[in-house]
């Protein structure tokens, strides 16, 4: 099967963008980590598949393929990347949409500026939205990882988060606790693990080890579940900068009922087309 892309970036978190309303496209697992090797296939974090909307009061439907090629919730670097997708490629005119999403409906904005802000929506905090197994909600959870128990936010932004305050990003032990907590029994649809360090009240550092994909160079839903935890804690002022090894985020949040606004990049690298190995089929 031949299909066309488009490669994007949002910060260094980079996809795989189909037209998936003008071409017929059906990806297997195998087909995903194929396109999503860096080595033999396009490379990338994520696929983003654009898609006719199931309501017809929404604009499109967008679904998100890990690297593993499992499916999951909501991406917010993904979501910049696809209303500029859209836009470019001359599918829609509009420059405020309502897009479907597995977790729910999202609306991107684009900017004169060129950069795109999507509202996240709600944030959810009761374990079992999250999904996350715990008696009753908490601000923090004790969470075992062995040999050591840590202290991190559940929640949700479409898609399952741990969030934990470290002293620096940069010594955390992102790549020995990410997986412990990403396949934590607790977290039974497994979860992203965020690692902030709270530089002042509107500036945080972070870094993600993103459920599917491994540590990404940025990670748009990871920086709105960081934000609101660190709010919920009273740490951070309602709209915050969110430095990513990729680039700057804007997060801003008004609090409990609120929708969470993200505000930043996105890039696109080159288009192409390929032809997926037989082996794969």
């Amino acid at each position: 099967m031949k299909l066309t892309f488009t490669k994007m970036q949002g910060f260094g978190n980079d996809f795989i963008v189909i037209d998936a309303i003008n071409q017929n496209i059906t990806l297997s697992v195998e087909d995903c980590q194929w396109l999503a090797d860096r080595h033999f296939g396009v490379g990338c974090d994520q696929i983003l598949l654009v898609e006719k909307p199931q309501q017809e009061q929404h604009d499109f439907r967008y679904r998100i393929l890990n690297a593993d090629g499992s499916e999951v919730e909501n991406c917010g670097n993904g979501a910049r990347c696809f209303a500029r997708f859209v836009v470019d490629h001359q599918l829609t005119t509009k420059h405020q949409l309502l897009v479907e999403t597995a977790g729910g409906i999202i609306s991107p904005q684009l900017l004169p500026d060129g950069r795109v802000t999507v509202n996240m929506g709600v944030p959810k905090f009761s374990p079992s939205e999250i999904p996350f197994v715990a008696t009753e909600e908490a601000l923090l959870y004790s969470l075992n990882l062995g040999e050591q128990d840590k202290h991190i936010a559940a929640l949700s932004m479409g898609n399952p988060h741990a969030v934990q305050i470290v002293d620096n990003i940069d010594k955390a032990p992102v790549a020995t606790e990410g997986p412990l907590i990403e396949y934590h029994a607790r977290f039974p649809q497994r979860v992203n693990a965020g690692f902030m360090e709270i530089v002042d009240r509107r500036h945080i550092r972070l870094r993600v080890y993103e459920r599917g994909a491994g540590e990404t160079l940025a990670c748009g839903t990871g920086a709105c579940a960081a934000v609101v935890s660190g709010i919920r804690q009273q740490l951070l002022d309602a709209q915050v900068e969110v430095s990513t090894r990729g680039g700057i985020l804007s997060i801003e949040w008004a609090g409990s009922g609120s929708p969470v606004l993200m505000t930043g990049d996105a890039v696109t690298v080159f288009e192409g087309s390929v032809t997926l190995p037989e082996h794969t089929r």
